[in-house]
């Protein structure tokens, strides 16, 4: 199996080493069955299931029977909130429901690894040695970005090792980057950038995470 050496670089774009992946994990398969299974189950877990129609029973209104059963020559009616009837109720129609689903845990890493791989393939991951910012402000992370050449790219997503809150407020008002930790990102997240930053610190812990 072929080693991966990918650059690290600093955070004013220059490289200042490089890093052997482990190949257990880059080892340029990208399994694309559990991507697929990964990515449907994650977005039908996003579902909110809240469209709801009201049937027969549930519309306000209706109680009175409209006219006598028999001699009118109209045909017979039960109700005015008939689904028949313009401001009835709906029969087939949509209900509260979860459509969320679980798969195993094996088949989410191998969706991951899969990802991690894609990015790995199309020369789309970026390591950084750190990502410690002179200030925390929104114009420092955007200067690393502009370093890194990547000042062009729509969608960015930057994955760290710790969870700083002052870090987060000056990541949080770039409109084309993304950010989360390493321990909780995901395929779908992974596969929705175009470009991925991780930190090497960041890499050491989700390799840790895909091996066990």
């Amino acid at each position: 199996m072929k080693e991966i050496t990918l650059p690290i670089y600093s955070t004013t774009g220059e490289e200042i080493d490089t890093l052997k992946l482990d190949p257990a994990i880059f080892d340029g398969i990208v399994n694309n069955a559990a991507i697929y299974q990964a990515i449907c189950a994650y977005r039908a877990n996003q579902r909110k299931g809240l469209a709801a129609t009201k049937t027969r029973g549930e519309v306000s209104g209706g109680g009175r029977k409209p006219w006598k059963q028999k001699g009118t020559g109209r045909a017979r009616v039960g109700s005015i909130r008939s689904p028949l009837w313009r401001h009835g109720g709906v029969v087939f129609g949509p209900h509260p429901r979860d459509f969320s689903y679980s798969i195993p845990d094996n088949i989410k890493k191998l969706a991951l690894k899969s990802a991690l791989c894609a990015k790995v393939n199309e020369n789309n991951m970026i390591i950084l040695e750190n990502f410690k910012l002179a200030e925390l402000k929104t114009k420092e992370a955007v200067k690393v970005i502009r370093n890194l050449k990547l000042n062009t790219v729509k969608n960015i997503l930057l994955l760290l090792e710790e969870d700083e809150k002052a870090q987060k407020i000056a990541l949080r008002n770039i409109n084309f980057l993304n950010f989360n930790l390493a321990k909780d990102t995901h395929a779908y997240e992974v596969l929705d950038s175009k470009k991925l930053i991780i930190t090497k610190e960041a890499l050491g812990e989700l390799t840790k995470r895909l091996k066990k």
